[in-house]
């Protein structure tokens, strides 16, 4: 089945593209792109936030769709943000190759308020129950949660065209809290980031995405539902949303009893497919509209902040600051620093610039410098491998794996 397997990828890698050994993108470019994958996010967010949780298990009426206003951007105390910048400032102090015991131990020692697999997996990490164990089915109700999918946006946007770098990242930060779909979500997501440093189009980035998790996972199944739903119903998206809702939100085989369970009309799910779904429905049916693409995935209802959130990242990281328009960047404060962390928007960028000069150079890339001084990152063509397929409904064995008592005095707080 692997052989197979190996000649349908190689066979795909030729048709697409793919056996170009190389990819170029100007230093410029990737600065330019990986800041607006930022201000993606973060007009995302505050757009959708009013809405966040009010609306479960139905559509949100067009007339209660919160207006934008250009200071809405300024997000610098939202959870969707400043926690995956606690994993930048791990990978920034102790490089792409640190340990996820050096992770666990850098978010046992976060001081925010929390909730759902976040919040469980850092009262593991507290009680000295290191990663993976600390996101593993037996030691938490809450893998198969959005968490790591809302905050895997840092490892697209210092990976661009490394899809491998993002998925080790997740299995680093990912599994900290998640397990099998938890930790595939945030995969997939930024996988398409990767992804969308070089493509305009939606279907080839969700492609992209996909290639980054196992394909017998349920959230492959979901993402490929999603594709062909918008497909049946290319100018319908609510049609794909109750197509949606029949499945991965009200059917006990794809909404597990691990955290929210099966659910229908104002019931509350954080369930990482069905949130995954209307990241999706906001890509696709947005059709690379700003405005629609996060008006799309807010009004699909649920975590309405952090779902249009990571589908504005990708899509204005396709798009670039510079072309960004002025409405998301006119009111931008670039002093102001994001809640627990020392990043105001300049630094967080100069971090993620040279986060990524290093995934290149792990890659086996280089940066070239042309004859009028630019700079080029060129980065070589790899298939991506995905994680070992895991389910948090029938998850394997784990063992419960302690931090040292060396490690456990550099955790200052405790459960």
């Amino acid at each position: 089945m692997r052989t197979l397997l190996t000649v349908i990828v190689l066979t795909t890698m030729v048709t697409t593209g793919w056996a170009e050994p190389t990819r170029r993108l100007s230093l410029d470019q990737y600065v330019d792109r990986m800041q607006a994958g930022w201000i993606g996010q973060m007009v995302g967010v505050g757009w959708g936030f009013p809405t966040e949780f009010k609306f479960n298990g139905r559509i949100i009426p067009a007339d209660q769709m919160p207006k934008w206003e250009p200071a809405t951007v300024n997000q610098f105390q939202q959870d969707d943000l400043y926690v995956e910048m606690t994993f930048l400032a791990t990978l920034e102090q102790h490089g792409l190759d640190c340990s996820t015991r050096q992770a666990g131990i850098d978010l046992a020692n976060s001081r925010y308020e929390l909730w759902h697999a976040n919040k469980f997996g850092r009262q593991n990490l507290r009680r000295g129950i290191a990663p993976p164990a600390s996101g593993h089915p037996r030691f938490t109700q809450h893998s198969d949660d959005i968490d790591y999918q809302i905050e895997s946006d840092y490892s697209g946007l210092i990976a661009p065209g490394m899809p491998q770098v993002a998925i080790e990242l997740g299995e680093k930060f990912g599994r900290l809290m998640n397990y099998g779909d938890g930790v595939y979500g945030g995969q997939f997501v930024a996988g398409m980031y990767c992804e969308a440093f070089f493509e305009q189009d939606i279907h080839r980035i969700i492609e992209a995405g996909l290639a980054c998790i196992p394909a017998e996972s349920q959230y492959a199944e979901m993402v490929r539902d999603i594709v062909a739903w918008h497909q049946q119903y290319p100018d319908d998206w609510q049609a794909t949303w109750r197509r949606v809702e029949a499945k991965y939100h009200n059917h006990p085989d794809y909404t597990h009893g691990l955290c929210c369970g099966p659910g229908g009309v104002d019931h509350f799910s954080i369930d990482v497919k069905l949130n995954g779904a209307y990241i999706l429905i906001g890509l696709l049916y947005g059709d690379r509209d700003p405005d629609q693409t996060v008006i799309i995935a807010t009004r699909c209802g649920q975590d309405s902040d952090c779902n249009p959130s990571n589908a504005a990242g990708i899509l204005f990281t396709t798009i670039g600051y510079q072309k960004l328009p002025e409405r998301f960047v006119s009111a931008l404060d670039r002093q102001t620093k994001f809640a627990h962390t020392k990043y105001n928007f300049p630094k967080l960028c100069e971090v993620c610039e040279a986060l990524a000069l290093q995934a290149v150079e792990r890659s086996d890339g280089h940066v070239e410098v042309t004859d009028d001084g630019s700079r080029v990152l060129v980065i070589p063509r790899r298939p991506p491998t995905p994680s070992q397929l895991m389910a948090s409904s029938a998850a394997g064995p784990m063992e419960e794996m302690q931090f040292t008592p060396e490690e456990m005095a550099q955790i200052e707080v405790t459960e």
